[in-house]
């Protein structure tokens, strides 16, 4: 089986007659895939926290950085944090800077359902909150099965072809 340019082995074989329509879905993910593992860094370190069924927490960790220091922007189902620290410090004093206070931008990639919430910032981490919003059109529900009485002419009618 083969979408877009991720080809999957022959156990994926049968797996297209089951998804119907989301060739789209498929070629966008393996877009956001390729976008995201271009440049892979290390810094800063975060966490990512299921709280609930539909609730995240992004815990990054920015010991240095202020609250005017960060910016977190949503565009295109991209989450961007970046930070950028203003260093007015003399760096002639330093014996050993072991804090590295330079720079950043982490992007996480979103589902069209997740909302950011809020974020704040508590002891040097910065925590965004998200939550994934259910459209009613997608929410599960149950499809009544209806029955047609049949008349006494249709009654007669079956009863003479027996």
């Amino acid at each position: 089986m083969q979408l877009g340019n991720i080809t999957f082995g022959p156990q994926f074989k049968d797996m297209d007659k089951f998804f119907v329509g989301f060739d789209d879905t498929f070629n966008r993910l393996a877009k956001v895939h390729d976008d995201l593992t271009k440049n892979i860094p290390n810094y800063p370190p975060y966490n990512i926290k299921k709280t609930s069924e539909n609730t995240y927490v992004i815990e990054v960790a920015v010991a240095g950085f202020g609250k005017q220091d960060i910016e977190i922007e949503l565009a295109d189902n991209k989450l961007f944090i970046r930070g950028n620290v203003q260093n007015t410090e003399d760096d002639g004093n330093f014996l050993f800077k072991g804090i590295a206070n330079r720079a950043f931008t982490r992007t996480f990639a979103l589902d069209d359902q997740v909302e950011v919430k809020d974020a704040e910032m508590i002891n040097g981490m910065l925590k965004v909150f998200l939550e994934r919003i259910i459209p009613e059109y997608k929410k599960p529900k149950k499809i009544a099965v209806k029955s047609k009485d049949l008349t006494e002419e249709q009654k007669d009618e079956i009863a003479g072809k027996l």
